[in-house]
């Protein structure tokens, strides 16, 4: 309960930083979050497939 509770006050934090910053840096700063984690779910499923087949 209490992360969910600290989850929801970043999360205002991040949104009211959000609203005030201009909305090219916004946008720059969410294809910047995308790729990051687009390169990290990729990373995560080659690795996995690496394990499981070495575990055999």
């Amino acid at each position: 309960m209490l992360f969910l509770v600290a989850a929801l006050l970043l999360l205002g934090v991040v949104l009211g930083t959000v609203a005030h910053a201009p909305l090219t840096f916004s946008v720059a700063a969410g294809a910047v979050i995308a790729v990051w984690l687009g390169v990290f779910a990729v990373r995560e499923r080659h690795g996995r497939r690496r394990s499981s087949t070495s575990a055999r």
